[in-house]
């Protein structure tokens, strides 16, 4: 019989904390929560292997909220992560887990947003920065954000972050911390590169391995072999075949995701690339729509697409294997989460066999080959039921989503289950409607407003 997972009241926390765990429904830990939690609370130094969705956000946040004094204004704990996606994530979990503790102030210092801001914010103090490299390195040199009452120091994603070149900067940044802190790293892989950087700032930290998502038998692995040459073509008969509700497909070069995307468009595929020559603008755009399901096919980097927290994912495709089999791990351990099956449908050209014998020999079982499906490669594709519209107002207009929901919604208007997901930003807004409606819904938003107010409204591609 399986353990019952241990419960959060077992842990000397605030009541106030557990009272708000229980809220979010965090009644029993996770395993990297179970085994790093005592050590965390302990403030001992801890290097965890645990990916994206395990549950180690709210572990390390649980513990660095419990050290705070929230009567001192200044940063004392700093989360760094390899995105802005990410830090956006972490910032969420815990402005959630602080909701209870009183007047906690987060605070996010990503690079691709205006300096200005978050001069003006610093200068009001904060309790917990969360931000990348980069950016945090340059608030530091100007001297906009001191250190000097730090307690605990998290590398969140630590080996992307070296993958995408933040080496130097994450050496510079904890180099302005105190020496008496507590140094958390948590990484999906451990590389020799990984195990340095612990060697080096980290005081006998305690290791924690949890074993991947990947492993469990709710994801379906399948392994077909193709000719390089007819690699679109048989990707073409995986997404007409298994028609996954949403799926991420990985490449290993930038440009081999712009290659992937245009050769799926012109099959009549509604898909996005996602890699590090977007702009944050066109970036928050391919996510936005991924997440509403109004692009339902996302081709990404891995580099990209680490730090997402894709809900609900129906499969993973590799249009070319991973080098290395944590990668692969990783990868497929996006799909079949909370208890859900998951598909991971995986393309072997004839040179990669080699890295497909590395991934069986990871896991330890034989992998599942198949034959290519043999479809009708002209018959059309499915269009999503939603598609996104794109408002040129946001956040700094004082717009809410309620404001955009009863602009589409009121007298005369669309049904309100003809209304998706609506995402607000600083200076613009998107809403998933009805592609049926969206026609009405544009109609709507240019004669009446929101608020009493005109905004531009488009559809986007």
């Amino acid at each position: 019989m399986p353990s019952t997972p241990a419960a959060f009241s077992t842990l000397p926390l605030a009541p106030e904390l557990l009272t708000t765990l229980h809220e979010l429904g965090y009644d029993a830990m996770t395993p990297v929560q179970a085994q790093s939690l005592p050590a965390l609370l302990a403030g001992q130094d801890v290097i965890a292997q645990a990916m994206t969705g395990s549950g180690k956000t709210a572990a390390f946040g649980i513990a660095l909220l419990t050290r705070l004094d929230a009567r001192c204004f200044e940063p004392q704990a700093l989360i760094l992560c390899p995105t802005r996606e990410l830090a956006d994530q972490v910032t969420k979990v815990l402005r959630q887990l602080a909701r209870g503790l009183g007047n906690i102030k987060m605070l996010t210092l990503c690079g691709g947003m205006p300096m200005a801001p978050q001069l003006n914010s610093l200068e009001s103090g904060a309790h917990v920065v969360v931000g990348t490299p980069g950016r945090v390195l340059k608030h530091l040199t100007k001297g906009s954000l001191k250190l000097s009452r730090l307690k605990t120091l998290v590398l969140d994603e630590a080996d992307r972050m070296l993958d995408m070149g933040f080496h130097d900067s994450m050496v510079e940044v904890i180099a302005c911390a105190p020496p008496e802190r507590q140094t958390l790293l948590f990484s999906a892989t451990y590389p020799d590169t990984i195990r340095a950087l612990s060697r080096r700032f980290q005081h006998d930290p305690v290791e924690i391995t949890v074993p991947s998502a990947a492993a469990d038998t709710q994801i379906e692995q399948l392994f077909f072999e193709v000719d390089p040459r007819a690699r679109e073509q048989a990707l073409n008969a995986l997404l007409r075949h298994y028609q996954p509700a949403s799926a991420v497909l990985f490449c290993n070069t930038r440009q081999r995701c712009d290659e992937v995307a245009q050769s799926l468009r012109a099959a009549g595929f509604h898909v996005a690339a996602l890699h590090g020559d977007l702009e944050q603008r066109e970036r928050d755009q391919v996510l936005v729509q991924f997440a509403n399901q109004s692009c339902p096919l996302l081709v990404a980097t891995d580099v990209a697409a680490r730090g997402l927290d894709i809900k609900d994912l129906a499969a993973v495709i590799n249009v070319e294997l991973a080098f290395e089999p944590e990668t692969h791990v990783h990868r497929i351990g996006r799909t079949g989460r909370a208890g859900q099956t998951g598909l991971a449908l995986s393309l072997c050209a004839p040179g990669e066999v080699h890295r497909a014998n590395v991934i069986e020999d990871k896991q330890q079982r034989p992998l599942q080959w198949q034959p290519l499906p043999t479809i009708d490669a002209q018959a059309p594709v499915v269009a999503p039921r939603w598609i996104t519209l794109r408002i040129g107002g946001g956040r700094r207009d004082k717009l809410r989503p309620g404001d955009i929901l009863g602009a589409l919604t009121g007298e005369d208007g669309i049904a309100g289950t003809a209304v998706g997901k609506i995402d607000l930003f600083d200076r613009h807004a998107f809403v998933a409607v009805d592609r049926s409606a969206a026609p009405a819904a544009l109609r709507r938003l240019s004669e009446a407003g929101i608020k009493g107010r005109r905004f531009s409204a488009q559809q986007l591609p």
